[in-house]
């Protein structure tokens, strides 16, 4: 419900309550899901001079070469549809959402590395111990209910987590 201001509202009512309407376009986005092996390709990308230039604008840091893959609850696939319609991937409305940074792609040697958007966040697996990390999603993926994290650090050590582990991630 959007209103007036142009601000999303959400009017909650329970049996026991009285409706309250309140501005939740302020809330940050969280998405959950478990751990899942990918392709094993992310190195190859991410290893790239080019794009760890970019990860430190984003990371504050040269990210780790490689990303970990989060397969996404259901109560999370509309918020990451978001990210995708922002990253213009999907078509859709999004008026409000966190910040994206771009991440430019580029040819060498007659290959070309394409683009992606990314998203701050910070990665849990116990929600006590958070690190920095962000969304990744490239302009070519097929991925639409698998997040890709990337991290200064080997995120499957230093959370730790292994497949089938689940994962609490909050955009900043």
């Amino acid at each position: 419900m959007e209103s007036a201001n142009g601000k999303t509202s959400v009017l909650i009512m329970n049996n026991n309550a009285e409706p309250y309407e309140g501005d939740f376009s302020e809330m940050p986005m969280k998405l959950r899901g478990e751990v899942s092996s990918g392709l094993g390709r992310a190195h190859i990308f991410m290893a790239q001079q080019h794009y760890q230039n970019q990860f430190k604008s984003v990371l504050e840091n040269s990210a780790w070469p490689g990303t970990l893959n989060i397969d996404l609850f259901q109560d999370s696939t509309l918020d990451y549809k978001t990210l995708r319609i922002i990253s213009g991937l999907d078509e859709g409305e999004s008026k409000n959402g966190p910040e994206s940074h771009r991440i430019n792609g580029f040819e060498r040697d007659g290959k070309s590395f394409g683009g992606a958007t990314a998203f701050r966040a910070k990665i849990s697996r116990d929600t006590v111990k958070w690190i920095d990390c962000a969304i990744l999603i490239p302009d070519l993926t097929r991925h639409v209910k698998t997040a890709e994290i990337i991290s200064t650090s080997f995120l499957r050590e230093s959370l730790p987590c292994k497949d089938g582990d689940e994962i609490h991630i909050n955009l900043i």
